[in-house]
Order: C-alpha cells, then structure tokens, then sequence
C-alpha cells in the first residue's frame, strides 16, 4: 500500500473540459513511479481513465470502471451556456442601482448567501470580459505503432486568461500536440496567432504568446490570489460548449487536496468546487472576488456540478519556474513509496514512542538522491520541521490535512530538505536534495515524435504507456501483460535507461519465422546489455561479427547474417514507404556527437 494513493471508486469519474471538433478517445492515467512517498502510488497510470479531450493522445483504457476522462463535443463549432446576467438582462449596473444603502441609520439585513454568489458572478464577468480568450487549436498526434507517421489533424477549443507580462495561460491539454494556435478575445471577431511558450503536461499548464499588438489593445492581466477557504464564493469563466460566448458558472469551494491530474498522470494540490466546469471551460480562470482562485481543468464524470481547479501554488511554481530557466522545469520528488504506520503493532516493531508518528519507507527511487542517504525500514517522522502524521499527511491551515507529498512538490529543483527519520530505533536528520524524476516507462509522451529504429524489417522501440495505449480502450487487458506490469510497476536503476521492445516485424525473406517474437522486450545485442535505444543502435552499427545476435525475453534469439540484414533494410524501407530507418531525434543527437 502506498500512502495517497487514489482509490478507484475516488478517481473513477474524473474527467477533463475541452471541447473538440472529431470524436473523443478514451485513456488510462498513472503518475511516475518515481515519486515522493505518495506520489509513488499514483505513478502508476490507472487502465479505467477515460480521455475525449484529443485524437493526439489515444491513451485508451478499459470502460470498466469509467474513470478520469477529457470532455470534448463531436463538433469544431462548440458553444457555450450563456452567462445568466444576459439571459435576463440584469447586468452589474441594475445590481448596484438595486443594492441597499448599509451605511444609513435602518440597514437592510444583508443578502443571502445565493445573492452573494450572483454578486460576484456579475464582477466575475466584468472582471473577465477583457482578460479571458477563446484558443482554437490544431492537433496531430504520433502513431506509436507506425511511429514514422502522425494521424490524422483534429481541432480542439478551450479557454484562457491574460496574465502579467503579455502571456495567456491556459491548460496543457489544450495544445498539447500542437500544430496550430489561435487565440480570440471577447467581442473580437478576429482570430489571432499564438505560439506556445512553454508547456507543464505534470501540471496541466500552458503559456502562449501572441506577437500582434491589436490583440493586446484594452486586454487586462489577471492577478494571481490564494488559496480560497472552504466554502468561499469562486466564478468560473470560459467559453464552454452550449454557446459562443464567454459564460461564467458560480459556485462554492468544496474540497482542498492532492488530486489526480488526469493529464498529466500525478498527484498535486487541486480545489473541488461545486461550480459546473464543461467542455471547453479548460484554461479558464475561477475568481474569487477580484483575483483569480485557480485554472479549470477538469470535472467528475457521472457527478452533477463537480469541478477541479488548479490551485495558486501550483500555478505560481509553474510560472516561476518558467521565468527563472526560461522553460518548464517540473514538480521534484524524494523519490519514495511509503506505507502508513497505522497499526500499532507495526509502530512497535520498528521502535516508535507513543508519541512518534511518521511513514515507513517502503522503497527508493536510485535515481534519487535519498537512495544514497535513507534506507528501507525507514521511518520519516518529520519534512522541513513539519511533523509527518501515521497516515501520511501534514497539518494544513484551520484544522485540514493534506498529504505531505505536497510540501516536496511545492521545493524547486535542487533545493534541500531536511528530513527526520528513526533508523534502528535511534532519530537522525538528514538533508536530502530534491529534483523531478523521470519514470522509467513514460506515462505521456506530448509534444514529441516516437523514437524508433528499423534493422532487418525488425521495428524497434522504447516502451512508454502511449505505446500500450494503441491496443484500445481496454489497453490494460489486452496489451502484453509483462509489458503492462513492466511500464507500471519498474524503476529506473540509471539515469537515460529505457525498456527497448521489438515491436513488430516488416516481413520479408531475411526474417521470415521471426514475426511471432513481437512485442517481447530486446535484452542483448552480441551478449551486451542494451541500456536504450540509441545504445541499440551503436552495438548493431558497430558489429564486426558475421552473424548479429538479438537476445529477447524467454530466452528467445534472434540471429542474422549482418552484411545481408544490411542490404534487406533498404528494399523492406522502401517496400514499406519509411522514410528513414531512424527516428530524427536519434539522427540529431548523432548530428551533436559529431559536431
């Protein structure tokens, strides 16, 4: 058991909000398994998430149980619920004309709280109507089977919001495989260009750019505010479908807590509210009197009115981390799977006083460099000062708890932490330095094309979820179970190691009785341990032997005569129409080399 993990009932109906103009995919989400003590739980990425959000991302998983999903309508020409002061012809001035006088000597008693609400919907919209866009986005997608093609375009819409410094922010999942982007401000019948600045696919955040100088003319920046309290009012702004308009939903924070990012497959701090957040709301902005509260990303499918927003913390890490190293930088981790110490009898066992209280420390990322100072059968009792309760979590303003994993995802990259522990039933402190870790299996791969590498009609790749995602939507069930368990449960034991598989076989005489070895996982090449694909590459490049030797799993082997495997490439290449034998990320790395 991995503490913070998400249930399956709990993350059953979670789901994006983005509209689209070609019919919705279904996909499964985990977090790296390289993560802190919670976020290790939640690395996994779960077979029943559902994504509609974008043909660019087909990661496909099992209907049963429906889970995590993108919310994108089968047409380009999406619309939006109309905002409510619109449709009734109430707008902020007939507020303020109608509101009481509080200040005379017979004060009105004060509203109730809908009328607050209504209130601040109306400032919502004043506020918004200069500051929130509408993005049109163009999408194409890898084809991880033919990892040398992309599929066909689709187009995608969402929301965003200006921010200081001429930038709009928006969702990741918005322009996530981008080809093309358009962004279009209230009132404007124009569309402009935008370049994506910078992506964050861990935490769901986008920023763009646009170079015209009409489009900036009478658009105001948002500011950034806290995190709101339980219950406060929050106005949600967008342009989701039902209409073409900007339109503004009101509602009441719910819920502060590690969430599951449906996107980008780990765990941080999001709001619940009961505001409904729809399709092509992504991106945009939840205001809290005159500041924004958060960023819509995502909504619980088969729940009425449940929303997801993206918290300040989180977006300022992003935004910081942007400005600081001029791109996206990631969320760190300690790199740890941790069990809570519940039990009394486990707390005996390793020593703990009454009136200690920590996580076990179940296993350690090598990646990380608390594999060099904390051990297994660890107990972490505190993180920066802050005492690490039985079950995981840390004190977090008025009487709430949050997972303590969110106090490591809020350090930047290479600052430290001081980390308590009891060790053999003596306390110890160390200082651990934290860093974002990678999976050893990716759980998303945007924005980037496959890597591949064909010798001899043999198609090889490196495993990443997206690749099992091509098997359907029941990927978890019908992709190969040992390279399921594989990409879900394994850690990296080097930095830039991968899981190299033979993905499928070109046909022709030089491999014919090959074909059935596909899909199993490529161990040596001439007795040498591959480590990732471009050390593939070297050793089969490299060979003097006569004969080249693949060694798979279950002990099976692939042999071939070298000098006549060359020459097969180039007819199988050309029969098949590839354009290269080689994936061009593999192709500029050895340009690099040689430079």
């Amino acid at each position: 058991m991995v503490v913070g993990s998400l249930t399956l009932r709990a993350l059953r109906r979670l789901r994006f909000s983005v509209s689209s103009s070609s019919p919705s995919y279904n996909y499964s989400t985990s977090t790296s398994s390289s993560s802190s003590c919670f976020r290790a739980a939640s690395s996994i990425k779960h077979p029943s998430l559902r994504c509609n959000s974008r043909s660019s991302s087909p990661f496909l998983l099992p209907k049963a149980p429906s889970f995590l999903s993108f919310l994108l309508p089968n047409h380009f020409s999406y619309t939006t619920t109309s905002a409510a002061a619109s449709a009734s012809g109430f707008t902020p001035a007939t507020a303020a004309e109608a509101a009481p006088d509080y200040h005379n000597n017979n004060p009105e008693p004060p509203p109730p709280p809908q009328q607050l609400l209504q209130s601040d919907a109306y400032a919502a919209i004043e506020l918004a109507l200069d500051s929130v866009v509408k993005i049109f986005t163009v999408t194409s997608s890898p084809n991880y089977f033919l990892p040398w093609q992309n599929k066909s375009q689709r187009e995608t819409m969402g929301s965003g919001f200006v921010i200081p410094g001429r930038k709009i922010l928006t969702n990741a999942h918005v322009v996530a495989d981008h080809t093309f982007v358009l962004v279009r401000k209230h009132g404007s019948p124009n569309k402009y260009r935008a370049e994506v600045q910078a992506v964050g696919h861990e935490c769901d955040l986008a920023i763009l750019v646009v170079e015209s100088e009409e489009f900036w003319e009478g658009m105001n920046a948002l500011e950034l505010g806290d995190i709101p309290f339980l219950q406060e009012a929050v106005a949600v702004v967008g342009y989701p479908q039902g209409g073409d308009s900007i339109s503004v939903t009101k509602g009441v924070v719910s819920r502060v807590e590690p969430t599951q990012y449906v996107h980008g497959a780990t765990q941080l701090m999001a709001i619940q509210i009961d505001a409904a957040i729809n399709p092509g709301n992504s991106g945009g902005p939840a205001i809290m009197g005159n500041k924004v509260a958060g960023v819509a990303f995502q909504n619980l499918s088969g729940a009425e009115n449940i929303g997801y927003i993206i918290p300040v913390p989180v977006i300022k890490h992003f935004i910081s981390g942007v400005e600081e190293s001029g791109k996206y930088v990631g969320f760190c981790s300690m790199g740890l799977s941790c069990q809570p110490t519940e039990n009394v009898q486990l707390r005996k066992h390793f020593g703990m006083r009454p009136e200690m209280t920590g996580v076990l420390v179940s296993r350690i990322n090598p990646l990380s460099d608390a594999y060099k100072i904390l051990k297994k059968d660890d107990i972490v009792l505190s993180f920066d000062g802050v005492p690490v309760a039985n079950d995981g979590t840390v004190a977090f303003r008025n009487r709430e708890r949050i997972t303590f994993d969110h106090l490591v995802s809020m350090k930047k990259p290479n600052e430290t932490a001081l980390v308590r522990v009891l060790r053999d039933g003596a306390e110890q402190e160390f200082s651990i330095t934290l860093r974002p870790l990678q999976p050893l299996v990716p759980v998303h791969q945007f924005d980037k094309l496959p890597s591949y590498y064909i010798f001899a009609g043999l198609v090889f790749v490196p495993l990443t979820q997206p690749y099992l995602h091509e098997y359907g939507e029941d990927w978890y069930n019908t992709s190969p179970r040992r390279l399921c368990e594989r990409a879900l449960r394994e850690l990296p034991k080097r930095a830039g190691e991968q899981l190299i598989i033979l993905s499928q076989v070109l046909i022709d005489d030089i491999n014919a009785g090959y074909e059935r070895l596909a899909e199993l996982q490529v161990k040596k090449v001439n007795g040498v341990e591959i480590h990732n694909l471009k050390h593939l590459r070297e050793l089969v490049e490299g060979c003097t032997s006569e004969s080249l030797r693949f060694d798979l799993d279950d002990e099976r082997v692939i042999a071939l005569n070298y000098d006549s495997a060359k020459i097969a490439t180039s007819r199988i290449l050309k029969r098949h129409r590839i354009p290269s034998a080689v994936s061009s990320d593999l192709v500029t790395e050895e340009a690099k080399l040689d430079k």
